[in-house]
C-alpha cells in the first residue's frame, strides 16, 4: 500500500531486485555514455554511406577515386563564311562542287611553299571538281613588294594570262619592276599596255577592298583558304585539304 512521506509525496515500495553476478554485466555511468557515443558515430557513418555511396553518377562508378569521367568527345563544329568570288581571277569550272578561295601574298614565303608543294597536286587530285579563286591580301607592313606584285598580276589578267603570270610570280626568288616586265615579255604581253597599267594605280582600290574584307572577316595571316566557305589557315599539306574536300563531297559537313 502507498505510504505518505513527510513531504506529502507518494512513493511506491518495490521489492528489491537481486542480481546474479554470473549473468550480469555492470557498467558505470562513464562507460555507458562512451558506448553510446561510439554507437552513434557508427550509425552516422553507415547512414552517410547509404545516402551518398549509392547515389553517385553512373559515369563515375568505375573511375579511380577523385577522378571524374571525361565528357563525351564533341563533334567538330564547322562554320561557313560567305566569300564573294565573282569578279576575281578564277581557275576551273564555274559549276564545280568545290570552290576554294585563297587570300594570299606574292611575297609571302608560306604562300610560295603552298604553291610549290600543294597547289598543283590539289588540282590534280580533283580534276574538274575544283574552282580555285585568288584574292589579294598583300601584307604591306612586312612585304614591300607584295602590293606591286598584286598589281602586276591584275595587269596581266587584263591580257588574259592571269594564271600563267601568277605561277611565275610564285616561282620567283626576286620581285620588282624589272621582274614584272620580264615575265610580261616571256608571256608575250603588250609591254606598253602592261607598263602603263603598272603605273596607273587603277587596281589599288580593288586590292584594298580585298584587304579590308579579309581583315574584317578576321583573316590575319597568309595564306588563308576557304573551301566552300570553310576556313583552313596556312600552308597546310595536301591531306589537310583532302580531309575537308572529301567530307564536303560526301555531304558529311552541315
Amino acid at each position: 500500500m502507498p505510504t505518505k512521506t513527510k513531504k506529502s509525496e507518494y512513493v511506491i515500495e518495490e521489492e528489491p531486485v537481486v542480481q546474479d553476478p554470473e549473468n550480469t554485466i555492470t557498467f558505470n555511468r562513464n562507460t555507458f555514455f562512451s558506448i553510446l557515443v561510439v554507437l552513434a558515430f557508427a550509425v552516422g557513418v553507415l547512414t552517410g554511406f547509404f545516402l551518398w555511396g549509392y547515389n553517385q553518377p553512373a559515369e563515375n562508378a568505375n573511375q579511380p577515386s577523385g577522378q571524374v569521367a571525361a565528357a563525351p568527345t564533341q563533334q567538330p563544329q564547322y562554320v561557313r563564311y560567305e566569300i564573294a568570288t565573282e569578279g576575281y581571277p578564277s581557275l576551273g569550272p564555274d559549276d564545280a562542287p568545290i570552290t576554294i578561295v585563297e587570300f594570299s601574298d606574292f611575297q609571302c614565303p608560306f604562300c610560295k611553299r603552298f604553291h610549290e608543294e600543294t597547289y598543283q597536286a590539289l588540282l590534280d587530285a580533283y580534276p574538274g571538281q575544283i574552282r580555285f579563286v585568288y584574292r589579294n591580301l598583300p601584307l604591306t607592313s612586312i612585304h614591300p613588294d607584295a602590293m606591286p606584285a598584286a598589281v602586276a598580276s591584275l595587269c596581266a589578267n587584263e591580257q588574259n594570262v592571269y594564271w600563267e603570270y601568277h605561277d611565275k610570280l610564285f616561282s620567283s626568288t626576286t620581285l620588282g619592276t624589272d621582274t614584272y616586265i620580264q615575265y610580261a615579255n616571256e608571256l608575250n604581253l603588250n609591254i606598253d599596255e602592261f607598263t602603263a597599267c603598272l603605273n596607273s594605280g587603277k587596281f589599288d582600290a580593288f586590292i584594298q577592298q580585298d584587304m579590308d574584307f579579309a581583315f574584317n572577316l578576321g583573316v590575319s595571316s597568309t595564306p588563308t583558304f576557304f573551301i566552300n566557305g570553310l576556313a583552313i589557315v596556312g600552308a597546310q599539306p595536301l591531306s589537310s585539304f583532302q580531309n575537308i574536300i572529301d567530307k564536303e563531297l560526301a555531304g558529311e559537313i552541315p
